[in-house]
């Protein structure tokens, strides 16, 4: 009898999607429970050597990080969502590391304390999803007509900007027609839209709101 899986997660956490996407993909049952990381439990920090989620508890093991957290669910659980072939296979993990640079990124955009700071933000993510651009299949997917780990990285990369558009239009994603098809394709896909609570928007909203950052500012005032 297989290990029951728990998954420890955070409501806004985008690698915590990713785990969330590659387990519904694969169909595999799982628990998830949504902790407070501004107050994180005594048994979350325990099992979380780096106190962060995603942590996936198979059993009485857990396993942290979320591009291991992948490789162990491809290694164990069928539905493959990477490429056969070890040179493709390997390209999507590099991808993958790119994908985790760009959440960085987003992370420097909301948080960027004034106007200059802001601007260079905005810059570097163009130019990340630029390059992205000039890879991507969209076809529907990143590489064509699979679903992949890629895809998966990307959803909730994407996500990010539903909030943003409501604020203003940065340009970070204008003129990028390919990725424009792609982002519209992970919108549509159950395990994308499933991978968060309905309150996602409200949730990401007033977390960028408690930032006081210029985004902070451009959001407060696009909503007055």
């Amino acid at each position: 009898m297989a290990a029951p899986l728990r998954l420890i997660s955070h409501k806004l956490c985008p690698y915590v999607q990713r785990a969330v996407i590659a387990l519904s993909e694969k169909g595999v049952a799982f628990e998830r429970i949504d902790i407070d990381l501004a107050n994180k439990p005594d048994w979350f920090l325990v099992i979380s050597p780096l106190a962060k989620t995603p942590v996936l508890q198979v059993g009485d093991t857990a396993i942290f990080e979320s591009a291991v957290i992948l490789e162990y669910l491809e290694e164990t659980q069928r539905k493959p969502l990477h490429p056969a072939d070890p040179l493709a296979r390997a390209e999507h993990r590099a991808w993958i590391e790119f994908g985790s640079a760009v959440l960085n990124d987003i992370a420097g955009f909301y948080a960027a304390p004034d106007e200059a700071t802001f601007k260079a933000k905005t810059l570097q993510l163009e130019q990340r999803f630029a390059r992205l651009e000039a890879r991507v299949a969209a076809s529907p997917w990143f590489d064509g007509e699979s679903f992949s780990l890629v895809d998966a990285v990307f959803g909730p990369v994407f996500r990010y900007f539903d909030v943003f558009d409501e604020i203003a239009d940065f340009g970070i994603l204008a003129g990028k027609p390919i990725l424009a098809r792609w982002r519209k394709a992970l919108a549509a896909r159950p395990s994308v839209q499933s991978a968060v609570s309905v309150d996602y928007p409200a949730l990401l909203r007033d977390f960028l709101n408690r930032r006081n950052s210029w985004l902070s500012g451009l959001q407060v005032r696009a909503a007055a």
